[in-house]
């Protein structure tokens, strides 16, 4: 499948997504706390999604994933399955949201540290922020994806962390996975040249521990090898003619508009 180039009317429409997105991880965020189970979490969020915001929930069915948001907790890489385990103080819990509205997705994720979490933590946590940002400042005409991957790969092993490579960011729009993948690690000088009109996500999964990792039997839950605690975050974001805009940023985060 060829990288696609969205036209205006195309990314009004994916503008549209990304702040629905964004808009159920500010609700759910407000729930977050020790005592309730990942499986409320989604119920939640389902209905914002349908209800209020008359949107689709994008994993629900998605190859048979069976719930509407993914919810990663500790070591769980990504697509962790909401269910009735309920979170606890420090623990830390990834919340992944992808929208569908009028036929395009806005997708999205977001670590939170529930109750008092360690200073181990909160450093993972933050590093992997810091890691998204980084890419994100990237994105512009003419960067290469390896550049980015790099440069996201250079900031986690400088605080001695690792970057998973099994799984990556990607094109998005009327698909909800389309090309290009966005690796999180990679060369200086090679990949894919950005152009505008592009949009991808950029999504690093940071390890504490070594970067393997292993799909558990339900087929969709990823988790570290060695048990170490997993961060990641998510942005939505489009490739303007002169820098970059985060389709998905939510009202507490500081964007410029790169444009």
């Amino acid at each position: 499948m060829p990288v696609t180039i969205k036209s205006e009317d195309e990314i009004a429409k994916m503008k549209v997504a990304g702040h629905l997105a964004a808009e159920v991880l500010e609700l759910i965020a407000t729930h977050i706390e020790p005592g309730i189970t990942t499986a409320e979490l989604d119920d939640i969020c389902h209905r914002h999604i349908v209800d209020t915001q008359q949107a689709i929930p994008a994993p629900l069915n998605y190859h048979g994933f069976p719930k509407s948001i993914c919810t990663s907790i500790n070591h769980v890489v990504c697509h962790g399955i909401p269910a009735d385990r309920k979170l606890r103080d420090g623990d830390i819990v990834n919340v992944d949201i992808t929208v569908i509205k009028d036929g395009y997705h806005g997708d999205t994720s977001k670590m939170f540290i529930v109750g008092n979490g360690s200073v181990k933590a909160r450093r993972l946590v933050d590093t992997a922020y810091e890691c998204l940002c980084l890419g994100i400042d990237m994105v512009r005409p003419g960067v290469r994806l390896g550049d980015i991957g790099a440069a996201i790969q250079q900031h986690a092993e400088s605080r001695k962390y690792s970057v998973v490579r099994e799984y990556c960011g990607h094109g998005i729009g009327v698909e909800f996975h389309e090309e290009p993948q966005v690796l999180h690690y990679g060369t200086p000088g090679t990949g894919l040249v950005l152009t505008p009109g592009m949009i991808f996500t950029i999504e690093p999964m940071i390890n504490i521990g070594k970067r393997h990792v292993k799909l558990l039997g339900d087929q969709w839950t990823v988790v570290t090898k060695d048990h170490s605690l997993s961060a990641q975050w998510e942005h939505t974001v489009l490739v303007t003619d002169t820098g970059h805009e985060v389709l998905t940023a939510r009202a507490e985060e500081s964007f410029e508009i790169a444009a």
